[in-house]
């Protein structure tokens, strides 16, 4: 058994959600409670808690029952912390959970059993297999602008491979991070599962307290400081952080099309998304049509005075709202949009044409519905523009000719692509989700989430009856048995190599 982690000095405590029943305050300042739930956490999984497929199985369905039952709860959380509609948080938030937790059960026996390797010479008589075997405690930390899925859907990758863990959902989102506090204990186990608040910059300390994974899903600065304390520890890192998503448009597209796909992936959640479009690389022939296209969407979507419309939502508090502003006003032109309301943390969707690489909202993560267009001549300015930048979470190309299609996807480097479509390549459980460079490292989503959580163990399985081969190898050296190993190797050289016969 391992030794409990050290317990950090009063000047580390940090916020904790302390569990209650429901209807009852909950957010507490608790000197040294992470340190009680890890060392909890650590017994549990120590004791072999997590480990048969039965407990795994029961877990995912209890989730997909706290989604079930609770629907109503979540939709008036998310409406309260970011105005969400209900449309929306079913949709992105907890039906995409739900089909993480339901693919987790369909194929976790599958994904449990031993993979077997192909036997070479030396070890014909031997079994060769892979073993995934859980981490330990993770730690999962979620973002506000999914304050649900954003914590859930790694959870469920976290649970499906055996692990114990402890998540933390944003501050940000409060009323979101209150029902998830309130609602995991009374569904998943209360020793294997815990949910707890710090507040960002305390994430760090958190992280230092040693655990076997740590996801982190936000932006850059937070996710380097993550990264630097979990590095103290040797502790392994998936991070999911922000970047500037671009969308290319090609003269020959669907406009229409493109457009009503470009608006809604960049309004949705009023823009406060990883994954939404950053900004348009607009072909100069089709600008004029395009944002004209935008327009209309957005009068579509919203009506006439998008600040009446139920299916807009607001920003997340006063600093994003004051950030997004500020990026606005100084930047472009504003075709259409470009109204604020402080008191109401509402900006209308807005399209900015005549924008500049060196304006401000070119160089930071926008967080709000705004949505820049510039224009570039041909394919190739548009790759190179995007080359030039960071490498981003996702890449979005619109174009009806599959060559330009080809050539952004293969010449450009992403987390992931999406042609003639946005964000939906995001939430689909057979797909990878993570960045590149500076938009993360590692992934998640169905398989893969299995994967992250997982250590895959080598396994040789000899028996001491034959040495085949291998008998060639013990001293005194002799220049026979080396020629004989020289010879089996050439047997099977052309697939696998001198190393296969060791």
């Amino acid at each position: 058994m391992s030794s409990s982690p050290p317990s950090p000095s009063p000047a580390r405590w940090f916020k904790a959600l302390r569990r209650t029943r429901l209807g009852e305050p909950c957010l507490k300042t608790y000197p040294l409670e992470c340190v009680d739930l890890l060392r909890r956490a650590r017994v549990a999984f120590q004791a072999g808690r997590t480990l048969k497929e039965n407990f795994r199985l029961a877990q995912l369905e209890a989730m997909v029952r706290m989604l079930e039952e609770h629907e109503c709860d979540f939709v008036d959380a998310l409406g309260r912390d970011l105005h969400k509609p209900r449309f929306e948080t079913v949709v992105s938030e907890l039906m995409l959970v739900k089909n993480e937790a339901l693919h987790a059960i369909n194929n976790l026996k599958k994904w449990m059993q031993p993979q077997h390797v192909e036997r070479n010479l030396s070890t014909t008589l031997d079994e060769c297999l892979v073993l995934s075997e859980p981490l330990g405690v993770v730690f999962i930390m979620g973002t506000w602008c999914s304050p649900v899925q954003m914590c859930l859907v790694p959870l469920v990758g976290a649970i499906a491979a055996g692990n114990c863990a402890i998540i933390s959902p944003s501050e940000c989102t409060a009323h979101a991070s209150e029902l998830l506090h309130r609602l995991i204990p009374f569904y998943l186990d209360n020793e294997c599962f815990h949910v707890i608040l710090a507040g960002i910059n305390d994430l760090p300390e958190v992280v230092e307290l040693k655990f076997d994974h740590v996801l982190f899903t936000g932006n850059r600065g937070e996710g380097s400081r993550i990264a630097q304390a979990a590095a103290r520890t040797l502790t392994p890192v998936t991070l999911i952080l922000g970047g500037k998503n671009p969308c290319y448009v090609d003269q020959h597209c669907d406009i229409a099309t493109t457009a009503q796909r470009v608006a809604w992936a960049r309004f949705h959640n009023a823009g406060q998304s990883l994954v939404a479009p950053d900004y348009i690389l607009c072909h100069a022939d089709v600008k004029e049509r395009l944002v004209q296209a935008l327009k209309c969407c957005l009068m579509q979507f919203y009506g006439s005075d998008p600040r009446e419309s139920r299916s807009l939502g607001r920003m997340v508090n006063l600093e994003i709202f004051n950030r997004a502003r500020d990026m606005l006003w100084r930047s472009g032109k504003v075709a259409v949009g470009g109204q604020v309301i402080e008191a109401e943390k509402y900006i209308a969707p807005t399209i900015l044409t005549e924008v500049a690489e060196s304006d401000p909202i070119m160089q930071q993560d926008v967080f709000g519905p705004i949505l820049p267009v510039l224009t570039v001549n041909n394919v190739d300015e548009a790759i190179a523009f995007i080359n030039k930048q960071e490498k981003p979470l996702c890449v979005y190309a619109y174009s009806s000719n599959s060559k330009v299609i080809s050539r952004l996807m293969s010449e450009t480097s992403s987390g992931s692509f999406c042609s003639n479509d946005s964000v939906l390549q995001s939430l689909m459980v057979a797909l990878p989700f993570g960045g590149v460079g500076a938009s993360g490292t590692g992934s998640y989503h169905g398989r893969y989430s299995f994967d992250t959580f997982s250590h895959r163990k080598s396994c040789l399985l000899r028996g001491t009856r034959f040495d085949c081969v291998t008998y060639l190898r013990y001293p005194p050296y002799e220049d026979r048995n080396l020629s004989l190993m020289t010879w089996a190797s050439t047997l099977s050289q052309k697939s696998q190599g001198w190393c296969q016969i060791l």
